[in-house]
């Protein structure tokens, strides 16, 4: 039967906008093309359609009687079919919907015009070419299933428009053998089980050209398509196919109808059951497979099959996983080293001879320190903090030094060596030309109303708004950014000023004294406490914080309205992560370069707001409470992920199961299992992303502070990788497969925080950590003519680096804390240099800090360019693409033009000897009469 060869179009009365999350679908009716029927049409037609402005429309909403509708089926009692009952037809994808007749709460106007609209719709895509066939819930007979089925000629279509790379011979280039070829004996454990998943076959590609089908490997119509590329093909026509006119406007597209509710779900199809292969002997059981060989906690050690991800989930998913497997694979390497340091620092803490100082009683003991606030402080002996200063010693030690140099060059390895990965991925997978092909996104085509000359081709396009409408937007949107920035600060300082007010609690609360034998007395400082407390409360806001921004975010996005999807997932990323990134990072930073820097002295102390009294250092430095901050979020946000990611999707689906009406003894189809599974939005691999991308940046930023970070982070990745395949398999929906190059925005990035971590790390031992002052201690001022010890040595460190106060010199805010269980101290001692009361320039700076400053300047100066030197070397040292994949690339591209153009010499040949036979049979019978 011939199609119809129009969209049937509901003219709406004005009603509310279904239009519930922002999500874009609506156009003028005279601007926005449509999507013919094109069963027998080639597809330079159906691009043609694509462009034409017909809106026929059928009267009011009760007129309409010309609607095609699905196919009704009963289930047939196969749980595990991938096809309609007819056995033949394979379902591309589901479209789940409630039956308005039999709801009971909504209005029944409401239902009506509801259902209309998915009639409507339904329509369209049976027009359009798609088989619809419509089966009613087991479990809940409310809903309806709704199969959809990608005939052979519309797969051909739409491979051609969206230009779909497909095979064209199987390839027959050599594979090099690995480098560790010879140590297959040992990495064969670690390898997925060939005789379980098959190595896929590899194939020349060329984007598919209907025209030229007869040069292409099609052994068999039914598996030329996989069933990713079908799912992809069928959500493309779902995005594009209207169903209404509404105040001359179309609104289009199967995600704007899901959010309105007229749809509760679509999804493609999971294969089979996570648990048990399918007993269907046509189906590829590619689930089961991923389950036991990847997803499984057993195979935690095993390699991940990326190829067969990629062929199930599509490249974008495949392309996250190659990203997170390499990634944890280098840390290996980090936390080696970071582990060695650490042990250095562990073993050589016992030879820490100025924390011996601090812990002496004839010396910390006998040096009483100044108040370290205005009210409430007393003054305190120096050995109280002897505990944090052993911890210190294993940190703040030469091992730390090396680390910070060695993660330097770590982090320029790992990007370089990931870029050639990747790019042999972008051969193997065949995206090396992908932005080519990604066509734009449903929203912004139909908001192209703009008519503009192209430069290039001096043709008219269409583009969604003029130049001074996107200054507009990006100047809104830069505004929105930059205020959520600044409430991110606004709460830092907000914790910096529970930071100073609390301390002055815990120092009133907490024992001052050292000889206590209750071990959470004897470790719990008032710094110590504060810090906690602060990082707790720090961690808290930020996951709140995340929470409202996310939907900010989306929405600005939105309203900057990116062309492709690929545009849309960077400009969403960049926004994100420069949030994240001060929200995450910017209490670290306080502690690291603010904290204990600007605070005068004790008869001149700086205050916060005129008020409160800025935060002192430890006698150590701020280095270990910078340690304690990056324990508490790092694990805090670990332990919060997985959380999310294990307990709430599974709890989900317990709670769903539970509270449908189904029985255990009724079987249920596979469309049916799949839709009581938890949806992945379409943002949820960005926030699989944006978890280890923080992850990296508390890796790279700060590992001077804490060596065992790289250790943290490879436990947690080997977790992550197995959760994220678990979720996915066995959680979730199947996603429909996207394409992607590679991991987007996210490279930039990485390579800013690389960047940047040079910087923030050589600022931590320079500023933070007590390493510069204990060098120029022990080099300048231990032997004369500053010091009085004949050798160089570390004795004597504690008192030359604590200045001298005289207490008759206090404020009158800070007189009341002379009172004191200590006793009457005419002096006391506060961490800076600077010279003693009596001297000519008493309170100033004293030599040993410019020497400390100097120091400090040449050092930052000296790692920087060491480090960016070894940084840029390696960079070109290293090309992004490897010489064997750019020869197989070029080796490929040669064989396909060699070989289509081969084809169609031989199509012309063969076409101009039948125009010969053809030209010499009418010469012949010419010319025979007058033989004759």
């Amino acid at each position: 039967m011939q199609m119809m060869t129009w969209d049937v179009l509901l003219e709406m009365e004005p009603e509310e906008d279904d239009d519930e999350d922002g999500d874009i679908g609506d156009d003028p009716a005279s601007k926005r093309p449509f999507l013919t029927p094109h069963a027998l049409l080639p597809s330079s037609q159906v691009l043609g359609n694509l462009e034409q402005t017909i809106v026929p429309t059928f009267g009011n909403l009760e007129s309409q009687h010309n609607f095609r509708t699905p196919e009704t089926a009963e289930f047939n009692g196969k749980s595990d079919a991938l096809y309609f009952n007819d056995g033949q037809r394979r379902i591309d994808f589901v479209l789940v919907y409630e039956d308005e007749r039999r709801k009971e709460t909504n209005k029944k106007g409401s239902n009506v015009k509801q259902r209309r609209k998915r009639q409507a719709y339904e329509s369209n895509l049976i027009c359009d070419g798609l088989k619809l066939e419509a089966t009613r819930s087991v479990v809940d007979d409310k809903l309806v299933f709704v199969k959809v089925h990608a005939p052979w000629e519309v797969l051909c279509t739409y491979a051609e428009i969206m230009h779909i790379k497909l095979p064209l011979k199987p390839n027959d280039l050599k594979t090099r053998s690995s480098a560790f070829s010879n140590f297959n004996w040992f990495t064969k454990f670690f390898q997925v089980d060939e005789n379980i998943i098959k190595p896929e076959q590899e194939f020349f590609t060329a984007p598919f050209e209907k025209n030229r089908m007869n040069d292409f490997y099609i052994q068999d119509r039914d598996t030329f398509f996989n069933p990713a590329t079908r799912s992809r093909i069928v959500y493309f026509i779902l995005s594009r196919v209207s169903y209404e006119v509404k105040d001359n406007v179309k609104k289009f597209g199967i995600n704007r109808l899901v959010n309105s509710g007229i749809y509760k779900a679509a999804f493609p199809l999971h294969d089979c059951h996570f648990s048990w292969p399918s007993q269907d002997v046509s189906c590829p059981n590619e689930r089961y497979l991923l389950y036991r060989e990847w997803a499984h906690p057993r195979s935690f050690y095993k390699k991940q099959p990326l190829d067969l991800i990629r062929k199930y989930y599509g490249e974008k998913i495949g392309i996250y996983f190659a990203w997170l497997g390499y990634y944890t694979k280098m840390l290996l390497l980090a936390a080696v080293v970071g582990v060695a340091c650490f042990l250095y620092g562990y073993i050589n803490q016992d030879n820490c001879t100025w924390s011996k100082e601090v812990c002496d009683p004839r010396i910390g003991g006998e040096i009483i320190m100044c108040p370290q606030c205005d009210k409430g402080c007393p003054f305190w002996r120096l050995n109280i903090t002897c505990e944090s200063s052993k911890k210190l010693c294993i940190f703040d030690s030469f091992g730390t030094l090396v680390f910070a140099v060695f993660m330097g060059i770590w982090v320029t390895l790992f990007l370089e060596f990931w870029k050639r990965r990747q790019a042999e991925l972008e051969y193997e997978w065949d995206t090396v030309e992908l932005q080519q092909e990604e066509q734009p996104r449903p929203e912004y085509e139909a908001r192209c109303t703009h008519v503009v000359i192209n430069e290039i081709t001096q043709e008219e396009e269409r583009i969604p708004f003029t130049a001074f409408g996107k200054c507009i937007r990006m100047t809104v949107c830069a505004s929105a950014v930059l205020f959520w920035v600044l409430l991110i600060i606004a709460s830092v300082i907000g914790i910096i000023v529970y930071r100073l007010s609390v301390f002055i609690v815990f120092y009133a609360k907490l024992p001052k004294a050292s000889n206590t034998t209750d071990p959470i007395q004897k470790y719990l400082t008032p710094q110590t406490a504060t810090t906690i407390t602060a990082s707790i409360i720090s961690f808290i806001i930020i996951v709140i914080l995340n929470m409202m921004y996310e939907k900010v975010a989306i929405m600005i996005t939105n309203f900057e309205l990116p062309r492709t999807q690929t545009d849309y997932e960077n400009s969403l990323t960049m926004k994100m992560f420069l949030f994240q990134f001060v929200n995450y990072y910017s209490s670290c930073f306080y502690i690291a370069f603010f904290k204990g820097k600007f605070v005068g002295y004790p008869g001149d102390p700086v205050y916060w707001l005129g008020k409160y009294r800025n935060e002192e250092c430890d006698p150590g430095g701020c280095l270990f409470e910078l340690t304690t901050q990056l324990t508490i979020i790092m694990g805090g946000k670990s332990i919060w992920n997985n959380i999310l990611e294990v307990v709430f999707p599974w709890v989900m689906n317990i709670c769903r199961l539970y509270f449908t009406a189904s029985s255990t003894e009724k079987k249920t189809p596979r469309w049916e299992q799949d839709y009581h599974l938890q949806l992945m939005g379409k943002l949820g691999l960005f926030y699989e992303y944006l978890e280890m991308i923080i992850q990296f940046g508390f890796v790279t930023l700060f590992v001077a502070s804490f060596p065992l970070a790289p250790l943290l982070a490879l436990v947690n990745n080997i977790l992550e990788i197995r959760v994220d395949a678990w979720k996915m398999t066995t959680q979730y929906r199947r996603m429909v497969p996207e394409k992607a190059q590679d991991i987007g925005a996210w490279q930039p990035i990485m390579q800013g925080i690389a960047i940047l971590a040079v910087v923030t790390n050589a600022m931590i031992i320079a500023f933070t950590s007590d390493m510069i002052p204990r060098l120029v201690y022990y080099w300048s001022f231990s032997v004369p003519p500053y010091g009085n010890h004949t050798d160089y040595t570390m004795k004597g460190y504690i008192n030359n680096t604590l200045s001298i106060f005289n207490t008759s010199d206090f404020t009158e805010r800070s007189r009341e804390n002379l009172d004191s269980d200590l006793g009457d101290h005419t002096t006391c001692r506060y961490r800076d240099f600077r010279y003693p009361p009596g001297h000519p320039q008493q309170y100033k700076h004293n030599i040993y800090y410019w020497h400390v400053i100097a120091a400090k300047l040449a050092f930052i100066i000296v790692m920087e360019h060491l480090i960016y030197s070894v940084k840029f070397f390696i960079s070109y040292a290293i090309p992004d693409v490897s010489k064997s994949t750019k020869s197989k690339i070029k080796r490929e591209k040669y064989l396909t033009q060699k070989l289509l153009h081969e084809n169609h010499l031989k199509d012309m040949t063969k076409s101009f000897r039948v125009i010969a036979e053809r030209m010499g049979e009418v010469i012949d019978n010419n010319l025979r009469p007058k033989v004759e």
